[in-house]
């Protein structure tokens, strides 16, 4: 498995799909400090919702420039994502607990090293089971 993600055409996916996480992280991220700072919702709750949205912008971007030519339906696609956005999720929240409650982080540095992880992750499953394109 891991030789067909250390191919020319898994880098450029991985390329793409790294400009389309950088702008609805930050989308996400936006979202984050506004249901913390101004709307008062706990951070950890906060980063659920704005992953969450964060990740439905990007299926659009995934379905069209990332994984152009995957032969799943759209409906069957986004199902799949949000599966699979639900392990990023589930990454997501316990690393941002985790550094929140354990280090004297900043919830927002925290969010920032813990989308590497989810990122990779999340990456992966859609490449190999949902698109199928490595």
């Amino acid at each position: 498995m891991l030789n067909r993600f250390l191919t020319r055409r898994a880098g450029g996916m991985l390329w793409r799909n790294t400009v389309v996480s950088t702008g609805v992280f930050l989308v996400g991220l936006g979202v984050l400090w506004v249901l913390v700072e101004l709307a008062g919702v706990d951070p950890v709750i906060a980063t659920g919702i704005s992953f969450l949205i964060a990740n439905s912008i990007h299926y659009v971007f995934g379905r069209t420039w990332i994984f152009a030519g995957s032969d799943r339906s759209v409906s069957t696609g986004y199902l799949l994502f949000l599966g699979n956005a639900v392990v990023g999720l589930a990454v997501t929240v316990g690393l941002f607990w985790v550094l929140t409650h354990w280090t004297p982080m900043n919830y927002l540095v925290a969010r920032v090293v813990v989308s590497v992880f989810a990122g990779l992750a999340v990456f992966v499953l859609n490449a190999a089971f949902n698109f199928r394109q490595v």
